[in-house]
């Protein structure tokens, strides 16, 4: 009995119609014209030929009957409709616009922004460093702005630095969320995506001149070299990722400051520094050097009750006072441990407003008078209510922790920690915290604790605000909902009239169409 072969002819139209399903939708996800889209349409091709094998009568009819002219009508006007789609797509990918709808520009770069994009010289590439955890919506957004502004000269890539260990270990990128900035050869990080931040990167790469911190030795301060948890290695990779040189610099052996000298840093000395010291730094600043200060409460350090140079010079030139107390947070798990409850108005803490973060054993620091001619000292952060500065150290030092708060001898909260100011006249800037452990490596990823100390740095050596971005101003809007007589009218009319009158005018057209008939 011969096989009747027609009635398998179907099966090979079923396959090139599921080919052609699968093809459209890989492409649309895949967006590559890869292996399995091309096996995909060689299916197309081997089950149309397995239909006009199997059934040559069918395929001829449907070639050349009366369907196959109307199909063929059909066709060239859907081909003239694609072919007219892609035309017009071409010519808008060529000629791209953008339109910002939103009345406050939100979604539109600042004149700064774009003016910075436009002075380019070289490509910038950008890297952005999020892992699967970390939202990354707002910086892509970001980027393809700055990709759509920057005539070519800007393009970007995200990866994920958990896949990719090596990319993120050759860019020294040691925190989540990171863009680095690449421009022939110099490298840019940026920890916190806004316009002001990727901008000031930017302008940074514009000027890759190194900038020299150094780091005061021989006081028995923590070390810059990696060695444990105790030194501040991490700080001195960021800083040197951002283009700065990180040095140590003993003023009682080297006898004078580097001119090349930016910041100087000195971080938890354990014995006072010598008045020599502090007049090379008075002199040093009187030329508009900069000066980052952390002292830890005085039980922490051998300071006894000997006098300190350095605490007296920042009193009389910056009226900046390192408390003789250490605070204590009630909030706080650990109470001589307080977090960060607020800050103050700076470039240093702007980014950091819903942010806290951590100082391990930290004195106060605060404005003494604020009567300095020339001189603009701002108190940076400040911990909780519930905080005191505990002046009675003699207790802590015997080891008795059976304190309280004393209101004729303590300082109630909120308490200051840091202190910040600005000589206008020799454009000399300082940075004072009560506590040196918050930027050690043990604590340097805890909260916004890293973050706090780049910024001050970054502040000190005038790389904060190398522009100053248009503030784009913030339009709020309120929904006021109608009374329930319009929502009760509304709900009438949706709901009611108007699928009300098409199913009157169908039954309409349905009696017409019957008499009529």
């Amino acid at each position: 009995m011969a096989t009747n072969w027609r009635r398998y002819a179907r099966f090979g139209l079923y396959l090139s119609l599921l080919a052609i399903l699968f093809s459209v939708g890989w492409y649309v996800v895949q967006r590559e014209f890869d292996l399995v889209l091309q096996i995909s349409l060689g299916l197309i091709v081997i089950g149309l030929a397995v239909f006009a094998l199997l059934d040559p009568e069918n395929a001829r009819q449907l070639l050349t009957g009366r369907q196959a002219r109307y199909g063929s009508n059909a066709l060239v006007l859907a081909l003239a409709f694609v072919g007219i789609l892609v035309v017009v797509n071409y010519l808008a990918f060529k000629n791209s616009k953008r339109w910002d709808l939103t009345e406050g520009k939100q979604y539109t770069l600042v004149k700064e922004t774009i003016e910075t994009l436009g002075k380019l010289s070289q490509p910038v590439h950008a890297v952005a460093f999020y892992t699967k955890r970390t939202q990354s919506d707002q910086a892509r957004s970001l980027l393809d702005q700055y990709q759509y502004n920057s005539n070519g000269k800007f393009d970007y890539e995200f990866i994920d630095p958990e896949a990719n260990p090596a990319a993120a270990e050759q860019a020294k990128v040691t925190r989540d969320g990171t863009i680095v900035l690449n421009m022939s050869g110099h490298q840019q990080p940026v920890t916190t995506v806004s316009e002001q931040e990727l901008t000031g990167g930017l302008v940074r790469l514009l000027n890759p001149e190194k900038r020299a911190i150094y780091f005061l030795t021989g006081h028995g301060e923590d070390s810059t070299d990696q060695g444990g948890q105790e030194t501040y290695s991490i700080l001195k990779t960021t800083l040197e990722s951002k283009n700065y040189t990180v040095t140590s610099l003993n003023l009682l052996v080297e006898n004078q400051i580097p001119v090349d000298a930016k910041v100087i840093v000195v971080a938890g000395p354990k014995k006072q520094l010598a008045q020599s010291e502090v007049d090379m730094l008075s002199a040093f600043q009187e030329r508009g050097g900069a000066l980052v200060v952390m002292e830890d409460p005085l039980p922490l350090t051998d300071f006894g009750k000997a006098p300190d140079p350095l605490a007296d010079y920042l009193a009389e030139k910056w009226d900046i006072a390192l408390g003789a107390d250490i605070v204590v947070d009630m909030t706080s798990q650990q109470p001589f441990a307080p977090y960060a409850a607020r800050y103050g108005n700076s470039p240093i803490t702007e980014g950091l407003q819903n942010l806290t973060a951590q100082f391990p054993t930290v004195r106060s620091v605060k404005v003494l008078t604020e009567t300095i001619s020339g001189v603009s000292p701002v108190e940076l952060v400040f911990t909780a209510q519930q905080s005191w500065a505990e002046t009675n150290l003699e207790n802590l030092s015997a080891g008795q922790s059976n304190i309280g708060f004393d209101k004729d001898k303590d300082t109630p909260g909120p308490v200051p920690l840091a202190v910040s100011a600005e000589n206008f006249q020799s454009k000399a800037r300082v940075v004072v915290f009560g506590d040196s452990d918050f930027p050690l490596d043990a604590n340097f990823f805890a909260y916004a604790n890293g973050d706090l100390m780049i910024n001050s740095i970054d502040w000190a050596a005038g790389q904060e605000a190398m522009i100053n971005l248009t503030p784009k101003e913030t339009k709020t809007r309120m929904l006021l909902p109608p009374q329930s007589a319009m929502m009760n009218l509304i709900l009438l009319g949706t709901v009611i009239v108007v699928p009300g009158l098409a199913l009157v005018g169908g039954i309409w057209v349905w009696i017409l169409r019957r008499r009529r008939a």
